[in-house]
C-alpha cells in the first residue's frame, strides 16, 4: 500500500478505537491473573474535561496499558461525580436562562428530573472525550455517584456512622456560601490575598444613662457592614490606654446600642488600635470570644448575603453594597476617622467563587479524629505510598494531624438526601428508609407521628470517599466476587489539590469499611497552568478545547505534549502549541516506516547480522533502555520514561541505526538485516504504546502481517547488556557528529572526500566501527597515528584527537580560534569541578558514586585540555 506523506491521526484513531472495543480488550472480569485496578477520579458532570483532566486520564491510561501488557488483569473503572453545589448552580442557571423557570417554582422531584437530564447530556460529553483521548477504560463498568445502588451505599454509611456516634447534629460556626446558599466544609474554602481597606471608626463611650460622651474608642475594621452585629468591644487587660474604661460601655455606631468593653489576652495590643469589635455571628474568633464571655449573638446577614432585619439599617441590601452605604453614613455622622489600604486573606467558595461568610448554623458533622488517625497511620507506615512523597507527605500529615470535624450537610436538592426524619416538635430519628424511620420512631418515643425527611443533602465528598469500594458494590453487596478480586485498587492518580478532600477520606472509608487501604500507591500529578501561570479550570474557562486539540493534532500528539513536560507533582504550562512536538514525533515515526517499507520491496536474501555492529549496538541499546524504562515505571517517573523512549526512537533508531544499516545507493537491503530492523521497530512501538496508543498500533500493523494486536502484546523482560558495545556506539556517534560539525564550520561539503587520522589510546573501539565511520564521514581512509599530522584540521572528540585531511587548502586561523574557545570552556568547567571537590562539606556528605563522577569529570577535562594544548602548539 502507498503511505500518505504524513501520518493522518483521525482515520487511525477511529479505526483502532472501534477495533479495541469490538474485541473487548479493555473489559475485565476476575480470573487467575493478578489484578491491576484503577478507578478514575470521577469528573464533575458540570461541563467538559479541561487539560488537568487530560493529564490525569493520560497518566492513568499509561499505567493501565503498561499493566495490561505485563500480564495483569487490568481493570480501569470510568465514572462521574454528581458534584452537588456546582451542578445545582449550573442547572439553576440553565433553567432560568433557557426556560425561564426558577428553582423556587419547582418541586424537589421536578428539579431532580432536570438535573438528571443535565447529567445525561454532560456525562455523555465527558465519556466521549475520554474515549477520543484513547483511554482504555472498561465501559461496562461506568459508575455514577447518584446511581441507585451507589445512593443506597451512601445512606447506609451515614446511618452506620450515626449509630456508632461518629455523626452528630448541632449548631456550630460554619462556612456559608451566599451564592449557593449552602454550608461548606473548611476544605471547600480557598483563601486568597486580596487588597482591602481598614476603616477607622469612633465608638463613643456611653454614660450611665446610655448617652454618648465625648470619649471614644477607635476601632479598625475591614467589614463595617457587620458593625450592627457587634455585642462587645475587647481590649487587652495589659493595655494602659484603655485601663480607665474598665466596666464601661460603648455605643454601636449608627444603631446606638450599648455594648460592654471586655478584656482578653486574645487581643494584640500592636495590631490596629489595640481594640477589637466583637461580632460573634460573623467571625469564628469572635464567636469563641462570645462563648467565653457569654455574649449575645446578633446575625445581621440573610442566607443570600443581604442584610437581615436584625441589622436595623440597610435591610435587604447586598453585603458589599451595604458596606458602601454604611461607610458613607459613618462619614456623614462624623464617626469615620480614616480609611487605609490593607492586604488581607479572604475565603472564597471553591464552587461558586463567592466570598464565604462565617455563620452559626445547625448542620450535620462527622467526628473525624478516629477516622483520621487510621488514615494517617496507613500512610506513615508505608502501607499507602505517595508519589512524589518528599513533596506531599508533609502536607498529608499536616491535614490529618490538625483535622476538624467535617460539616457534611448541604442546603441543596441535588445529592443524597440526609436520612433523618423529624416530627413536628423537631425530634428526629435516623434510618435508611421512611418505613425504617417510622419503626425506629415508634420504638424510641413509644408512639407514631407524621415524619418529614431532612431537606438537606450530603456533601459530594461524602459519596465520593466510597468510590474505590462502591464501584465494586462493596457496601451494598459486601463480599461479592468483584470487591474480593479488585480491592484494594492498585494506583490512584489525582491532583494534589484534593489530597484531603478525597485522598485522605477514601483511605478513612477504606480502613473503616474494608479494614484495608483502598489503594497501594497515590500518584499526584501537577497542576496544568496556562501561559499566565493560572491553574486551568472550568471556572476560569482558560483551558483549550480537548476535542479541537485532538482534531488538529491527534490524540497521541496531545498525550505526548502534556506528558513530556509533566514530572510527577510538578506544575506545567500548556497551550494550543504544546502538541506540536508530539505531531512531529508521529511524522518522524511515519517517515521511518516509509523508509523501511522501501527496503521491504527491495531485499536481497541472506545477510550477516551476527557481526553487524549496528545491529549488535542497537540490540544492547534497546535492552538498556528497556531496563531504564522499567525502573522509571516502578518509580512513577512517567515523564522521564517517555523521554527515554522518545530519545531511543528519534535519536538512536531513526537518526543513527537506520542510517548505519542503510544499504549504499543502488544496492539492496539484506533480508536478515531487514527482518531484524522490523523486529526492533515493532518492539519500539510496543514500548511507546502506553504513551501513544494509536500511532503505535497503526505502525505495528503496517510493518508486517499480524495475528495479534499491540495493545495486548506482552512485554518481554530486558535482556543482558554489553556495556562495551554501547560505549563503542557512543564513540561512533560522537566521532560522526564531530566530523560533520567540523565540515560545517570549515565550509566543507558533506560529499567532499576526507582522510581521517585518529590519535587514541583505544584503537580497538574504532576498529569495530571503522566501516560505519568511513561511510558516515565520507572518509576515503581512516588511519591511526601517534602524533598530530601536519597540514590537517585538528579537533578533539572525547579524549581523542582527530586530524582531518582534505584536498582543500587548510585554514589554521579558524581552527586555532575554535581550539582556543574549547580550551577556555574546559578551563572554566575545571574551575567549577575543582571548587566542588575543594568543598569539605560536599566531599564529606556526597555519595561515593557522586564523588567518583566529579573526580572523573576532572580527569577527563585535564586530558582534553592536554590534547588541545598539544594541537595548539602544532599550529604555532
Amino acid at each position: 500500500m502507498e503511505l500518505s506523506k504524513n501520518y493522518i491521526p483521525a482515520s487511525a484513531e477511529d479505526k483502532w478505537s472501534q477495533h479495541w472495543k469490538a474485541k473487548q480488550y479493555f473489559n475485565s472480569k476476575p480470573d487467575g491473573r493478578p489484578a491491576f485496578t484503577v478507578v478514575i477520579p470521577p469528573p464533575n458532570v458540570t461541563g467538559v474535561l479541561h487539560m488537568g483532566h487530560t493529564l490525569n486520564e493520560t497518566v492513568q491510561d499509561i499505567l493501565v496499558r503498561k499493566a495490561r501488557m505485563s500480564g495483569f488483569n487490568a481493570c480501569w473503572v470510568p465514572g462521574s461525580d454528581h458534584a452537588s453545589i456546582a451542578t445545582e448552580a449550573k442547572v439553576v442557571q440553565m433553567l432560568e436562562k433557557e426556560k425561564g423557570i426558577k428553582k423556587a417554582d419547582l418541586t424537589r422531584e421536578e428539579f431532580l428530573k432536570h438535573a438528571f437530564e443535565w447529567k445525561e447530556k454532560y456525562g455523555g460529553i465527558i465519556y466521549h472525550q475520554i474515549e477520543k483521548l484513547g483511554c482504555s477504560v472498561d465501559w461496562d463498568r461506568v459508575a455514577f455517584t447518584m446511581d441507585t445502588d451507589y445512593y443506597r451505599a451512601v445512606i447506609k454509611v451515614f446511618v452506620d456512622l450515626y449509630n456508632k456516634g461518629m455523626i452528630y447534629r448541632g449548631a456550630r460556626m460554619i462556612n456559608w456560601d451566599p451564592a449557593a446558599k449552602t454550608a461548606l466544609s473548611d476544605e471547600e474554602v480557598e483563601y486568597r490575598d486580596v487588597q482591602g481597606k481598614l476603616y477607622y471608626v469612633k465608638y463613643f463611650v456611653a454614660d450611665e444613662n446610655g448617652k454618648p460622651t465625648a470619649d471614644f474608642i477607635t476601632i479598625a475594621t475591614q467589614r463595617p457592614e457587620t458593625i450592627m452585629g457587634d455585642t462587645a468591644v475587647c481590649v487587652n487587660p495589659t493595655d494602659d490606654r484603655y485601663t480607665h474604661l474598665q466596666g464601661k460601655k460603648v455605643l454601636v455606631p449608627l444603631v446606638n446600642r450599648a455594648i460592654p468593653i471586655i478584656q482578653d489576652n486574645y487581643v494584640d495590643k500592636e495590631f490596629g488600635t489595640g481594640a477589637l469589635k466583637v461580632t460573634p455571628a460573623h467571625d469564628i474568633n469572635d464567636y469563641n470570644l462570645g462563648l467565653k464571655h457569654n455574649l449575645p449573638t446578633i446575625d445581621t446577614l440573610n442566607a443570600d448575603g443581604t442584610l437581615s432585619a436584625a441589622a436595623e439599617i440597610c435591610v435587604g441590601q447586598d453585603r458589599f453594597e451595604a458596606r458602601i452605604s454604611i461607610v458613607k453614613m459613618l462619614g456623614d455622622n462624623g464617626q469615620l476617622i480614616k480609611e487605609e489600604e490593607y492586604q488581607t486573606r479572604t475565603g472564597f467558595s471553591q464552587r461558586s467563587n463567592a466570598v464565604v461568610e462565617p455563620r452559626i448554623s445547625t448542620q450535620w458533622f462527622v467526628a473525624m479524629r478516629s477516622l483520621a488517625d487510621k488514615a494517617l497511620d496507613a500512610v506513615t507506615s508505608g502501607e499507602v505510598r505517595i508519589h512524589p512523597g518528599d513533596k506531599f507527605l508533609a502536607t498529608y500529615k499536616y491535614w490529618l494531624e490538625n483535622v476538624k470535624d467535617w460539616c457534611i450537610s448541604r442546603q441543596l436538592w441535588w445529592g443524597q438526601q440526609i436520612p433523618a426524619w423529624y416530627d413536628e416538635k423537631g425530634n428526629f430519628v435516623v434510618a435508611e428508609t421512611e418505613a425504617d424511620a417510622n419503626a425506629a420512631y415508634q420504638k424510641q418515643f413509644g408512639t407514631s407521628a407524621k415524619l418529614s425527611q431532612d431537606a438537606d443533602v450530603l456533601d459530594t465528598w461524602f459519596s465520593s470517599w466510597l468510590w474505590p469500594i462502591e464501584v465494586f458494590k462493596g457496601i451494598t453487596r459486601p463480599g461479592n466476587d468483584d470487591i474480593n478480586y479488585y480491592y484494594p485498587t492498585s494506583v490512584l492518580v489525582t491532583g494534589q489539590d484534593i489530597i484531603f478532600f478525597w485522598v485522605a477520606r477514601m483511605i478513612m472509608a477504606g480502613m473503616e469499611y474494608m479494614n484495608e487501604k483502598p489503594f497501594s500507591d497515590v500518584y499526584f500529578t501537577g497542576m496544568v497552568r496556562d501561559k499566565l501561570g493560572r491553574k486551568m479550570s472550568k471556572q476560569l474557562n482558560n483551558s483549550p478545547d480537548l476535542l479541537k486539540l485532538i482534531e488538529a493534532s491527534g490524540a497521541d500528539a496531545v498525550r505526548f505534549g502534556i506528558m513530556i513536560s509533566a514530572p510527577a507533582g510538578n506544575d506545567l504550562l500548556f497551550d494550543e502549541t504544546s502538541p506540536e512536538q508530539g505531531r512531529n514525533f508521529n511524522n518522524k515515526i511515519w517517515n521511518a516506516l516509509k523508509l523501511v517499507k522501501i527496503w521491504e520491496a527491495n531485499q536481497a536474501p541472506g545477510g550477516d547480522i551476527a557481526n553487524n555492529f549496528a545491529i549488535n549496538w542497537f540490540d544492547n541499546r534497546l535492552q538498556d533502555a528497556k531496563a531504564t524504562v522499567e525502573k522509571l515505571y516502578k518509580d512513577f517517573k512517567l515523564s522521564e520514561a517517555l523521554k527515554t523512549v522518545y530519545s531511543l526512537i528519534w535519536d538512536d533508531f531513526c537518526s543513527w541505526y537506520l542510517e548505519w544499516v542503510k544499504p549504499p545507493f543502488g544496492e539492496q537491503m539484506s533480508s536478515a538485516v531487514y527482518n531484524k530492523t522490523v523486529e526492533y521497530f515493532s518492539e519500539l512501538m510496543q514500548m511507546l504504546h502506553p504513551f501513544m496508543p494509536f500511532v503505535t498500533e497503526e505502525v505495528y500493523h503496517l510493518l508486517a502481517e499480524r495475528t495479534d494486536d499491540l495493545c495486548v502484546k506482552q512485554f518481554t523482560a530486558p535482556g543482558s547488556i554489553d556495556a562495551a558495545i554501547i560505549r563503542q556506539g557512543n564513540i561512533l556517534k560522537d566521532a560522526i557528529s564531530g566530523i560533520r560539525d567540523l565540515r560545517q564550520k570549515n565550509q566543507m561539503k558533506p560529499k567532499d572526500p576526507i582522510t581521517v587520522y585518529i590519535q587514541t589510546n583505544d584503537q580497538a573501539a574504532y576498529e569495530a566501527v571503522r566501516s560505519i565511520l568511513s561511510k558516515q564521514a565520507n572518509a576515503t581512509e581512516i588511519v591511526f597515528v601517534n602524533e598530530t599530522v601536519a597540514n590537517t584540521i585538528t579537533i578533539v572528540i572525547g579524549k581523542d584527537r582527530f586530524c582531518i585531511a582534505t584536498e582543500k587548502p587548510m585554514e589554521t586561523g579558524n581552527q586555532k580560534e575554535q581550539l582556543l574557545k574549547d580550551l577556555e570552556y574546559l578551563q572554566g568547567f575545571l574551575i567549577s569541578v575543582e571548587k566542588k571537590l575543594g568543598n569539605e562539606k560536599f566531599v564529606a556528605n556526597a555519595k561515593p558514586e557522586v564523588l567518583a563522577n566529579e573526580q572523573k569529570k576532572k580527569a577527563d577535562a585535564l586530558e582534553k585540555m592536554k590534547i588541545i594544548e598539544e594541537s595548539l602548539s602544532h599550529l604555532g
